[in-house]
């Protein structure tokens, strides 16, 4: 059995959270951890309260009526919103300052602390249920919190999204009430660290061609097989895991499990990957071997896993597409004061056309990516509307757009962007993954061809 992590080590003899019971709009954990934002120590501001008109009421009912949101959602105003990124901005000044980003990337660890910093600051359950300790916020407000986590660290947000979308909010969106109350109170506080295991070696984009195996035996099942590229793998302490109930079932044999490491015997973490970028997000090939998994822990409906699959997948790729708006927004933090600075000629080269020129590329790239991101998460907060090709689009455009953004910064800083002494060598590392990683960029077009394909398929008889 692999060595548990430092971070890990730590998280087991921490005292789990006692969950707070936090009014709607008042981000009140962010302000008792350890922020001291007087805004935020107030009573909640009040939600504007629009006419009642017939449309008001139909979007109402949606929002109450949406299967991605706690009952009971409403979404928040655009001073919610705001109000919400200044408090996480001051939560990364205090506790993920750039030493501590560069750090995490030259020594490949994530902060051992850093977990229950992210739980004490309520930042680990953002769209779950206040019943069990979250906020219940919806994803406008994930996205901001993944953007500006990005801004300071790639890697440590990267981490963040695999807890708290890929794990936390699949057990929302698909965990009994009993699974909810067991799980998600400590993977919410930050004792405990979540994954989702899914790709394999031999089968990535290739869903239904996994050879992770799970044999119904009495009182539950017993896995079979090996994953790989599984974000916070090394650390996890609840793995949510894809495998095939019905060997010959393709999309319709496949299950999702809830899988308890430390109380899993045959499980084990064969090795963490050395990555060129995200360094710090611990990523690992996982393997089980006659793994017990009590029926109670089946998350979703036995050979039911690729609908929890798929239905995760649009808003995972949402929320991950604010990883590259906050990778932008980092590149352009480096290369506006260097390039305001820095003389060539006696003159500060942001004074050159060619560099006004990246600089205004990087800049429109930056926005046009934000908009499109927020129209969506928008979409589904107010709407419950989930356009595959609109999530697929949005991580798509902007996780290219982010590698193109961080290569013009290392060009403006010249010699200097080539060292590690500024960041944007480990802006343009980390960017890259999210054109790999949650599908490549040439499954995205594929789903979005798709998408349109479905749509018009009335056109083809």
């Amino acid at each position: 059995m692999a060595t548990p992590s430092t971070s890990r080590a730590l998280l087991r003899t921490a005292t789990p959270r006692t969950i707070l019971s936090v009014p709607r709009r008042q981000f009140g954990r962010l302000s008792k951890a350890n922020l001291g934002c007087p805004s935020l120590t107030t009573s909640p501001r009040p939600l504007s309260t629009p006419l009642p008109t017939s449309s008001y009421l139909l979007q109402t009912t949606r929002h109450y009526a949406s299967s991605k949101h706690p009952e009971g959602f409403t979404p928040p105003t655009p001073a919610d919103l705001s109000e919400l990124r200044t408090t996480v901005q001051e939560f990364v000044r205090r506790s993920l300052p750039e030493t501590l980003a560069s750090e995490t990337d030259r020594s490949n660890q994530f902060p051992p602390d850093m977990w229950l910093k992210l739980g004490e600051a309520g930042l680990l359950g953002i769209t779950a249920d206040p019943a069990v300790g979250g906020l219940g916020l919806g994803y406008q407000a994930h996205c901001i919190v993944m953007e500006e986590l990005s801004r300071a660290s790639g890697s440590i947000a990267l981490s963040y999204a695999a807890h708290s979308q890929l794990c936390v909010n699949q057990l929302q969106l698909n965990g009994s009430k009993e699974q909810k109350e067991k799980f998600l109170p400590d993977l919410i506080a930050g004792t405990k660290v979540g994954a989702l295991a899914m790709s394999e070696s031999g089968s990535g984009s290739d869903v239904v061609s996994m050879r992770t195996r799970a044999k119904e035996v009495d009182g539950g099942y017993v896995l079979n097989g090996s994953k790989m590229w599984i974000t916070n793998g090394p650390d996890a302490d609840i793995v949510i895991v894809y495998a095939k109930t019905v060997p010959d079932g393709g999309s319709k044999g496949i299950t999702a499990f809830i899988v308890e490491t430390d109380k899993a015997e045959g499980f084990e973490c064969l090795r963490k990957l050395d990555k060129m970028g995200m360094r710090g997000s611990n990523t690992g090939e996982l393997v089980f071997e006659n793994v017990f998994v009590p029926k109670e822990n089946v998350l979703g409906k036995v050979n039911g896993g690729v609908r929890v699959l798929m239905e995760g997948l649009d808003l995972e790729r949402l929320v991950l597409s604010a990883g590259p708006l906050g990778l932008m927004q980092a590149a352009l933090d480096v290369a506006l004061p260097y390039a305001h600075g820095r003389k060539q000629f006696g003159t500060p080269i942001a004074q050159f056309q060619f560099m006004q020129g990246k600089l205004a590329d990087m800049y429109t790239k930056l926005q046009a990516s934000r908009a499109y991101t927020y129209a969506t998460a928008k979409a589904v907060d107010e709407q419950a509307d989930i356009r595959t090709q609109d999530c697929a689009g949005a991580i798509l455009y902007a996780a290219e757009r982010a590698t193109e953004c961080a290569l013009d910064a290392i060009q403006i800083l010249g010699g200097m962007g080539y060292t590690e002494e500024m960041p944007a060598s480990r802006i343009l590392r980390d960017a890259k993954l999210y054109e790999i990683g949650a599908g490549t960029s040439e499954v995205r077009r594929m789903v979005i061809g798709r998408a349109f394909n479905k749509e018009y398929a009335h056109l083809a008889n």
